[in-house]
């Protein structure tokens, strides 16, 4: 194999809210020619990616639905229930297939799902490296001849992540965090064949083994967040041994921002408006600055902009309040890596978003939609980077009041310190070869 693609593998994605692509984005450098979406891309058959928008279609409107009272509660939990994460404990065998994995399956084997993929990818057989679990299995269903790597993008997952037949399978399981290396192995994963490596952040917000950008970020950021100086005149000596000794001394022009991200379902759209009409008197004077970060939604941003017009926060359009609107997913994603750079706060429901605060950034968790955002939200809580949000309605006074005190500095410290931030490197090294030195990752967290 020539030397140019000897670092390259096929990166796999599915647009099925935001997760799978975004985890596909951090690892785009890997990706041969480009990042492959499973369920668009060119050539794809009519009629699997006709079955494939029928599912999107469906979860994203069932997602939306969970706000609507009764109705929307009881339709949405029906579906919640067919992809449930059983309880961990007590430990024991759940190997059993659920219903959602054979159907997983019976789409492969008896309709063909992924086969068009996986013999086109046969040609220049890569190491194929999927974030969602149905094109790992379809590559290894349809006889994929390299290595198959599978990454989890969540704290916990159900059963349908793990292959039919788990005791024979040869896919290997990149996983964010401890717990998903003892979940894989209660479904009947091989231990040899599950990697602990993290979530894959964007490069863009580390700058690689020493993360030098993530510090530099960090140290801006806590200033903000601790205008008193409480949590850094306590752990001042621990700041400059890890963020070095002029970390004070770093410029941080922008003022206290806050960035509320949509999920690609746009199902909790209507918080944002609650959270700008809290903060209009702050916003008005330029106090603080909020990000409404709607991605490839348009009616999410002609919503916003409608809202922000009847809140009278037209003039602050673009100076104190910006949305984060973009055209393509490819474009979101690197729009939402820059704006990160002078984000103090992010808040957000526990999706794969939960990691980022591994990135140092504290979260404020709004309310999860489904099974796996609620084990986020437990594993966010658990490594102290995160804390639910309070009432909306009143965030100019709960959120200032926990500014103040220095208590999201505190947040923003320990997802700093415990969550995993070197993801990516680990999985291009695993999947390449190359050497990347970077410390172990505990086994539990």
């Amino acid at each position: 194999m020539p030397n140019k693609q000897s670092s390259k593998a096929w990166v796999v994605a599915v647009d099925m809210g935001y997760g799978h692509e975004r985890a596909a984005y951090a690892l785009r450098d890997l990706a041969y020619n480009q990042v492959i979406i499973a369920n668009n891309y060119p050539g794809i058959p009519r009629a699997e990616q006709a079955g494939w928008k029928k599912l999107k279609q469906i979860y994203e409107k069932i997602s939306q639905l969970k706000s609507v009272p009764i109705i929307g509660n009881t339709v949405f939990e029906a579906m919640d229930f067919f992809q449930q994460i059983e309880p961990f404990y007590p430990r024991r065998n759940l190997s059993t297939p659920s219903l959602q994995l054979r159907q997983t399956y019976f789409t492969i084997q008896h309709q063909g799902t992924g086969k068009h993929l996986v013999e086109h990818t046969k040609r220049q057989p890569l190491p194929f490296v999927a974030t969602f679990f149905q094109a790992a299995y379809a590559a290894e269903e349809f006889g994929y001849p390299g290595d198959i790597y599978c990454v989890v993008c969540d704290a916990d997952c159900s059963r349908a992540w793990a292959p039919l037949k788990p005791d024979s399978s040869r896919i290997k399981y990149l996983v964010p965090n401890g717990r998903v290396v003892e979940r894989l192995k209660l479904y009947g994963v091989k231990p040899q064949n599950i990697y602990l490596t993290g979530f894959p952040l964007p490069k863009e917000l580390i700058g690689g083994a020493g993360a030098p950008i993530l510090k530099r970020d960090l140290s801006r950021r806590l200033k903000n967040l601790d205008p008193r100086g409480i949590f850094r005149r306590k752990y001042r000596r621990t700041l400059a041994a890890e963020l070095g000794n002029t970390w004070e001394r770093l410029n941080h022009a922008h003022p206290l921002t806050l960035t509320f991200a949509v999920g690609g379902a746009g199902a909790q759209v209507k918080l944002g408006v609650k959270i700008a009409t809290s903060l209009r008197e702050q916003l008005i004077n330029n106090k603080l600055h909020l990000n409404l970060v709607t991605g490839t939604n348009h009616q999410a941003t002609t919503y916003y902009r409608q809202a922000l017009q009847d809140l009278k926060l037209t003039k602050a359009l673009g100076r104190s309040v910006n949305i984060i609107h973009s055209q393509s997913r490819a474009d979101y994603f690197r729009s939402f890596s820059e704006i990160l750079h002078t984000t103090d706060l992010l808040w957000t429901k526990p999706s794969e978003l939960s990691f980022y605060t591994g990135l140092g950034l504290p979260i404020i968790i709004a309310p999860p939609i489904g099974s796996q955002e609620e084990f986020n939200q437990r594993w966010l809580t658990s490594v102290n980077g995160g804390i639910p949000q309070d009432d909306p309605r009143y965030t100019n006074e709960w959120l200032l009041d926990w500014v103040e005190s220095g208590g999201l500095a505190r947040l923003a410290w320990n997802g700093y310190i415990e969550a995993p931030t070197h993801g990516t490197y680990r999985i291009e090294s695993l999947i390449t070869g190359k050497k990347f030195v970077i410390e172990d990752l505990p086994l539990i967290v």
